[in-house]
């Protein structure tokens, strides 16, 4: 028999007919009638599924009361309508398939609430709880609504190169890849010859797709990016990760203006999505983790976004009846609390900054005729602050040149990128949206490593 997924069974209307299922055990209750309550769980849904094991089965006391939490069974019965409140349907067993026990004295999940801190010492084994399930399957649903989102509005998928010889965000906080011995590197002239590393030269992690995609997007007209990248930022911060994934789209033909709506829409989309493909997950997080959760989502799946420049942030956050950690003047880059001020007091709502001073953005943003600002903008949310970061990209040789070396970046580097711009140049635009804030953001966690499987942070790569 073919095995269903829990979650189709939870929804089937065959009752009468004979069903397969497989999962791990969330808790097992012996009958005095001599029969076994077992609820099972194998991933595909946050609920359950009942199964009622008879005492005749001909392994029930060799097998059946040895299982506990934990352990993998497969189920072969009859589904019928559940009497018991808060289900539509169970199982009667005809025959329990017992594949792995764990021992109860050594299963670190015995224990009904468990830190997230100390969940992330056994990442292996935190996908079995309740909140890790859920997470996997919001990031999961997020996943796909990025896809189905840009996959509909005609955009080309395309894979960035991980291993690169050039720092998108000019901030040198890089991994180095390399094939050099590390105790006895080769040396020309007291320096590190990487002449003779793999690639001939320093090359590192990639910290964004974006310069990749805007190759692209100079001959495919719309692509995005959706892969790993990485950042040597040694900061233990509920918001840091040293690998984390980024969704990053980039349209020719395109300013600044443009740039904002398809923003605004993605992000609608997303919230709209996860609304309708896990409402059950959600209301966990709601009721668990962070209430009022639901209400915030289904407001932002419909609500309009503010916009503003970064004068007029400047400008409210001056006039604020408030105390900020970090001082508030022109030319400063707003931090988080400053975010944050802005959507939940001064507009209430989301908010786009624009044209922020070119001094604190990179170097291949567009120069407004001001000379002061580049067509930079930050997407905010309430409770987050920034979501979303992008430009219209410099698309004028000269300027960009200019940039690259007021920037002190080695333009070496950067002559295919100068090549897009002296060969049919095009007004184009795009941004990055850090995946993990997005799942953050929508489950309510507090801290950016429990919603990535395995987190990459200083002095923890395990798994």
């Amino acid at each position: 028999m073919r095995r269903t997924l829990i979650k189709h069974v939870l929804v089937s209307d065959a009752i009468g007919e004979p069903v397969k299922v497989a999962g791990w055990v969330r808790t097992r209750r012996d009958s005095k009638g001599g029969f076994s309550f077992v609820e099972l769980n194998d991933g595909s849904s946050f609920s359950g599924l009942q199964v009622i094991v008879p005492g005749e089965l001909e392994n029930y006391e060799s097998e059946v009361l040895n299982v506990t939490i934990g352990s993998a069974v497969a189920i072969e019965g009859q589904l019928v309508e559940s009497p018991g409140k808060g289900q539509r349907v169970e199982v009667h067993a005809t025959k329990v398939t017992v594949f792995g026990l764990a021992d109860p004295d050594d299963y670190p999940l015995q224990k009904k609430r468990i830190s997230f801190e100390k969940l992330r010492d056994i990442a292996h084994l935190r996908p079995r709880t309740n909140t890790f399930g859920a997470v996997a399957r919001v990031r999961n649903a997020l996943a796909y609504a990025t896809h189905k989102f840009y996959q509909e509005r005609d955009f080309l998928y395309v894979h960035a190169p991980m291993i690169t010889s050039s720092d998108a965000e000019g901030a040198g906080e890089m991994f180095r890849v390399t094939t050099l011995d590390p105790a006895a590197p080769p040396r020309l002239d007291g320096a590190v010859d990487y002449a003779q590393d793999f690639f001939g030269k320093p090359t590192f992690l990639t910290v964004s797709g974006q310069l990749s995609a805007e190759t692209y997007a100079s001959a495919m007209d719309r692509v995005y990016t959706f892969g790993p990248t990485f950042r040597a930022e040694n900061s233990n911060t509920r918001r840091h990760l040293a690998e984390f994934w980024m969704i990053e789209p980039e349209v020719a033909f395109a300013d600044l203006s443009d740039n904002a709506d398809l923003a605004e829409e993605y992000i609608r989309y997303m919230f709209q999505f996860v609304l309708e493909q896990c409402p059950e997950d959600l209301a966990f997080f709601d009721k668990w983790v962070q209430e009022g959760l639901l209400d915030r989502l289904n407001a932002l799946a419909t609500s309009e976004f503010r916009r503003i420049t970064y004068g007029e942030a400047i400008q409210a956050l001056e006039q604020a009846d408030t105390s900020f950690e970090f001082p508030v003047h022109w030319g400063a880059d707003l931090q988080s609390e400053h975010e944050r001020y802005l959507t939940e007091v001064v507009f209430a709502q989301p908010v786009i900054v624009v044209d922020y001073p070119k001094d604190i953005k990179a170097f291949y943003m567009r120069r407004n005729d001001d000379g002061k600002t580049v067509a930079a903008m930050d997407v905010l949310l309430p409770g987050v602050g920034e979501i979303v970061g992008g430009s219209q990209r410099e698309e004028r040789h000269d300027v960009l040149l200019e940039s690259i070396r007021e920037k002190g970046l080695p333009e070496e580097e950067y002559w295919w990128y100068l090549d897009l711009r002296r060969f049919g140049t095009v007004p184009h635009a795009g941004f990055g949206l850090g995946f993990g804030r997005m799942v953050q953001f929508t489950t309510g966690m507090q801290n950016i490593r429990d919603v990535i499987p395995f987190p990459r942070t200083p002095n923890s790569a395990d798994f």
